[in-house]
This record gives C-alpha cells, structure tokens and sequence, in this order.
C-alpha cells in the first residue's frame, strides 16, 4: 500500500470547530445584552430628564402664577387704598376778606358739589346750605355768636383763635361717583369789641375734630359747644 492513500480525518478537529463557534456566539450574545443594557440606561436616562423638565416646567408656571397673583394683589390694595383716599374728605380754608372762607377739599380729585353746615342747637342758628360754591360766610351766626359769648360773660376781644365747633356735611363727587361725608369741624375766628358799632367777627379757617353721621354728629357738636361756652345758650 502507497504511501499517498488518504488519512481519515481525526475525531478532536470537528469539536475543535464547534467550541470555536460557541465561543463566537456567546461573544456575540454579550455585546448584543450589553448593548440592550446600554439602551436601557439611556432610555432610563431620558425618562429622568424628561420627568425633570416637567418639574421644571411646573416650577415655572408656578412661579409665574405667583409673581401674577401677587402683582394682581398688590394693584387690587393699592386700588382699595386709592379708593378709600379718594372718598375720605378733608376740607381745607381760604379766606376771603376775613368775613368768608372758601372751602375746599384737600384732594385734588373730589369736586364738592353741595354743603349743609350745622350750627350747635344751643346757638339758635339755623343750618345754612351752599350749591357750587362751598363757604362759610361770618353774617351766619355772627350775631347769635355775640350774644353767646355776653351771656358766657366772655371778654369783648379774643386772646387768640376762639373756636365755633360746626357739623359740615359734603355732597362731592371723585371720578363721576357721588359721596357723601359728615364731619366735625372747629371754625377758627377772632373777635373785637367796638364802642358805638358793636363786635366784629374775623373768620381764620377751619380744623377737622372727628367724623360722625345723624344724631351722632349732632350730638358730638353740642357736646363740644359747651366745653367751648359753658355757660354759653
């Protein structure tokens, strides 16, 4: 027998060749799981950053309702404090010829468009009414004034500001609405004893006491009148 007659094939190498093929297979099962694991991370990644961003969206527009809200708040105040200014009145004196004050409201926004001043009841004056033109005129009461002070034996001259306590209710308008007030007000005025043409009353302005409607008012007015004149009606 030749030499060159084939050899049959030895059993190790086919073995050889399927451990060769394992081999590749397991490599390529764990690169294809890590790279599922890789996505998995990003996508879990992702998921994080988007529940953030919606936080953050959240955040905002929170934010951005708070910051309203309390803008809307602080305009909704500022406009009740403006409102309440605007409706409380303060009425403020010129003379005119120191026989006449011409009254005025403190604000430039309010516009007087009537006035009924109260005299106390003591006095015996009856009230006087103004339209479109608020004052308060000596001629009044300077008369019934006169014989309220010789009753109170008070002296002819003045010392200083005497005071008449009155009870001014004001019909005025702010921004087209109408309001109504009711206050009590100290007239300030001097007075001077003459020989042959009697007492002469000087009118100097008027001051704010307090704020009161109805009998409150009036009964805050006379209360105040005998503290002034004691003896006075």
């Amino acid at each position: 027998m030749s030499d060159d007659t084939p050899r049959p094939e030895s059993p190790s190498q086919p073995k050889a060749g399927a451990k060769a093929g394992a081999k590749a297979e397991a490599k390529a099962e764990a690169r294809a799981a890590e790279a599922a694991a890789i996505r998995r991370r990003w996508i879990t990644l992702g998921e994080v950053l988007a529940v953030v961003a919606v936080v953050i969206s959240a955040l905002t527009l929170w934010n951005n309702w708070s910051e309203r809200s309390d803008s809307d708040a602080v305009k909704q105040a500022d406009a009740r404090r403006a409102s309440t200014r605007a409706a409380t009145l303060v009425l403020v004196a010129s003379g005119s010829g120191d026989r006449t004050l011409i009254l005025k409201p403190a604000s430039p926004e309010q516009s007087v468009q009537s006035q009924t001043i109260v005299f106390p009841t003591a006095l015996g004056v009856a009230p006087a009414e103004t339209t479109g033109e608020p004052r308060i005129e000596a001629k009044w009461f300077e008369r019934e004034l006169e014989k309220a002070r010789s009753a109170a034996k008070l002296p002819d001259d003045s010392r200083g500001d005497e005071r008449l306590p009155v009870v001014i209710r004001t019909r005025f308008l702010v921004d087209g609405e109408v309001h109504e007030d009711a206050a009590l007000y100290d007239i300030g005025y001097s007075i001077s004893g003459h020989w042959l043409s009697g007492h002469s009353v000087t009118l100097r302005g008027v001051s704010l006491v307090s704020r009161g409607r109805g009998a409150v008012a009036q009964a805050g007015l006379d209360a105040r009148w005998a503290k002034v004149l004691p003896k006075g009606g």
